[in-house]
């Protein structure tokens, strides 16, 4: 059994079939391709993996055996998949590019940015992020490596076990195809006098999001302002301690700013977290008391910090759920990029809804309301709005989306005689699917009721 891949599908545990067709050594991880669609990083009992990913990497899908019901592999999935979402894959991407930022440069940066209009910083930020282009890895726009080995590798289990489908939990409620979040950085006083609006603008196409709040930064928090944010149905999430740039600059610095964050996101009631420019080291989340967290995003090419959990779906990091960061943010798409139709984000929801995950969205309230910015932003509600009403999304507050995805990691998959049945708590919104294969193509089927016929392997 793979623990990641039963983690993903919520499939029976017994299916999983998978053994390493070779010892894996202690050293050697790099990048090999498994399949056309996917790259992992790692290591390879059957050839040398890549040292860069931009490298002519080696296809491991050509060294599995799948015999007698068994997938023999040359790697560990569960490894693999970590190395991707944690972002272990190096400290420099495959073509030694920027991944993070220097420690001077950023507190140089930072000490002078609250004195930098938006026309100044834009341009210092384009020459920082001049090389975006040239990053072959994690994959621009939408990185969905993870999933990729995931479909993969149910593939080879329905070849192995030589049947029609194989069962598991459909991903989102009510057999909905794919999710969407919409969130709200507040980083200065005008960002937080504009919430109010920000949420009328929001309520006109019915969509409730996030506002995550820095508690010491450039401007007061009254109660009254979080009361008005509860009372309207949004919610509000911990954004760093006071958007210096610097909480992950060194560990004991981050315990001490921690300490502060978990006592906001308490008398906040806070169950998310997400930190300043999205920097992050997740091996040090264990310190942070939140529900899920909001930092990591799928491919950072255009994040001061680069690097990306080359995935589309959430996924736990310790205790604490990830919701990445699917989507271009808002200030990118304007000010770097310089666009102001919606065709990235339309481009990035299809890519991210082809494989049913979750479309996650930055905007600032304190810059949306430029004559541009703004008319960008109402159509991407109208946007989505329409994909809503289409029955092809389910659109949550984060909260909703971390309650969802906790509840279908304690469900299982029984057989009962000759049906599937759906365990655990919040099983009333679950569905069962199917993935099976039409010629080389692997397709799920949703069920509509909670039960269906065990048309599939013998899992008893």
């Amino acid at each position: 059994m793979d623990r990641a891949f039963v983690d993903y599908y919520r499939c029976p545990a017994n299916l999983v079939t998978f053994a390493h067709s070779g010892e894996l050594t202690s050293g050697d991880c790099g990048y090999f391709c498994f399949g056309s669609n996917a790259i992992g990083y790692g290591r390879c009992s059957s050839n040398f993996p890549g040292e860069h990913s931009a490298d002519m990497l080696h296809d491991a899908l050509a060294d599995v055996m799948v015999e007698r019901g068994r997938v023999w592999l040359p790697f560990d999935p569960s490894e693999v998949v970590a190395n991707l979402r944690y972002e272990r894959y190096a400290a420099w991407n495959g073509d030694g590019k920027r991944l993070g930022t220097s420690s001077i440069l950023r507190k140089a940066y930072y000490s002078v940015r609250p004195l930098l209009p938006v026309s100044v910083r834009k341009h210092l930020q384009r020459m920082h992020l001049r090389d975006w282009r040239e990053i072959r890895f994690p994959n621009w726009p939408v990185d969905s490596n993870v999933e990729c080995i995931f479909e993969q590798l149910m593939t080879l289990l329905l070849e192995a076990h030589a049947v029609d489908s194989v069962p598991f939990i459909w991903f989102w409620p009510d057999g909905l195809p794919s999710s969407a979040i919409m969130t709200h950085d507040v980083e200065a006083l005008p960002g937080r006098e504009a919430c109010s609006r920000l949420m009328d603008l929001d309520d006109a196409w019915g969509i409730k999001s996030s506002f995550e709040i820095v508690p010491e930064g450039k401007y007061p928090v009254p109660e009254a302002f979080l009361k008005d944010i509860r009372h309207r149905g949004f919610e509000i999430n911990v954004h760093d301690l006071d958007h210096d740039g610097r909480l992950f600059s060194n560990r004991e610095l981050f315990l001490e700013r921690a300490t502060e964050i978990n006592r906001y996101g308490r008398d906040y009631g806070a169950a998310g977290f997400r930190s300043a420019v999205l920097y992050r080291n997740v091996d040090w989340f264990e310190a942070l008391d939140f529900a899920y967290d909001m930092s990591v995003p799928s491919v950072a090419n255009l994040e001061a910090q680069g690097g990306g959990c080359c995935s589309i779906t959430p996924f736990f990091i310790g205790k604490i759920l990830e919701l990445p960061v699917t989507t271009t943010q808002d200030y990118c798409l304007l000010h770097i990029l310089n666009q102001s139709s919606i065709a990235l984000w339309k481009r990035q929801i299809a890519l991210i809804t082809d494989q049913h995950g979750l479309a996650s969205f930055i905007v600032h309230p304190d810059y949306v309301f430029e004559p541009r910015a703004l008319d960008t932003y109402k159509a991407l509600l109208a946007y989505l709005a329409g994909l809503r009403s289409e029955g092809k999304l389910w659109i949550a507050r984060p909260r909703e989306v971390n309650d969802w995805w906790r509840e279908r990691s304690q469900m299982r998959l029984v057989r009962r005689g000759h049906a599937w049945e759906i365990e655990g708590p919040g099983k009333e919104r679950a569905r069962i699917a199917y993935a099976s294969l039409e010629g080389n193509q692997l397709v799920y089927r949703v069920e509509s009721p909670s039960l269906a016929v065990a048309n599939t392997v013998n899992a008893a």
